[in-house]
């Protein structure tokens, strides 16, 4: 990885200020409503790809970057951290598809649309994005079989996982000290090398959640000055074989939801706008779409979990360590 980035907690930093965190969380259904923001369940365990033991891919070894381990069918949401006084601009892509756009790989830092997110105020990002105040969570799928939101608009091959860029600001525009006083930051082998594995994120059901327009503006930003970070999403038996240790067993179950009483969460920002949506985002199906479409809608090793929402309090959100 790049000597300014690390991995502290089971959270990616990028120099002193930004960090973002990867944290197990419940699907939601994907039907025509709009959910509110499921919890987080705990963080996802960030290994760098440089401390592995097992046969790594040999393109990982070029790279770098970050493993996390996830069941088929999971759901995941990203919580940045930052520091007020100094914003990065942030761009994420599931494979190479812009998150926020739905743009590609190559791109920098664009105004219209924008294809970007300042940390903070973004404190979390739950999927792409769909526009109005909506997004459509991110869910774990295997490569190769169509599912991803990078196999259905890129038509490539899938490179999979998550891609993270984090831009500094242009010198001059912020202050390079924090304020005096106490500051925080925001809440919110020798074996024969296997092909690359892993899986890359589709869509899931939809939850209202906004995200923001730049409030500085994209002359803010130092293009020059970016930090790039694979995240690399690996299946049990994959990280097993990379770590020489089982994956830590997932907290979602089907009863998670009635026997722990977990709540949904609501984020309060009436005040804050919202980045329109991208026409190719727009189109990209959901895991049940396809899978009623191919009639192949069958239960699998971790099925996705269906909530009734009248069994769920509604409480503010916050991320457990």
């Amino acid at each position: 990885m790049a000597s300014d980035v690390r991995v502290d907690s089971d959270a990616i930093w990028v120099g002193s200020r930004f960090s973002v965190a990867f944290q197990r969380t419940l699907r939601v259904p994907e039907d025509q409503d709009a959910y509110p923001l499921p919890p987080g369940l705990g963080r996802f365990p960030v290994l760098p790809v440089d401390e592995l033991r097992g046969p790594v891919p040999l393109a990982w070894r070029e790279f770098g970057g970050v493993i996390i381990p996830m069941y088929q069918r999971e759901a995941l949401w990203l919580a940045f951290d930052g520091a007020e006084w100094k914003p990065n601009a942030v761009q994420i892509f599931a494979g190479h598809v812009n998150a926020v756009s739905g743009g590609g790989w190559t791109e920098g830092l664009l105004a219209r649309p924008q294809n970007y997110l300042v940390c903070p105020d973004q404190p979390w990002l739950d999927g792409i994005n769909a526009g109005d105040g909506l997004i459509r969570q991110f869910v774990a799928m295997p490569l190769g079989l169509g599912y991803t939101v990078e196999a259905q608009l890129t038509g490539a091959e899938e490179v999979g996982g998550i891609q993270i860029r984090v831009y500094e600001p242009k010198p001059g525009r912020f202050p390079d000290q924090p304020p005096e006083g106490p500051t925080t930051l925001d809440a919110h082998s020798i074996r024969a090398p296997m092909a690359a594995p892993g899986m890359g994120l589709a869509a899931g059901g939809r939850i209202r959640q906004k995200i923001y327009p730049d409030p500085y503006g994209i002359e803010s930003w130092d293009q020059e000055q970016m930090t790039s970070v694979r995240v690399h999403i690996v299946n049990s038996a994959q990280y097993e074989q990379l770590t020489g240790r089982p994956p830590p067993p997932s907290p979602v179950s089907a009863a998670t939801y009635t026997e722990h009483g977990l709540p949904w969460f609501d984020l309060y920002d009436e005040t804050m706008g919202t980045v329109a949506s991208s026409a190719d985002l727009e189109t990209v199906q959901s895991v049940g779409n396809i899978e009623s479409e191919q009639g192949t809608g069958k239960p699998c090793r971790e099925p996705p979990l269906h909530v009734d929402p009248s069994q769920i309090r509604r409480v503010e959100r916050n991320e457990p360590k």
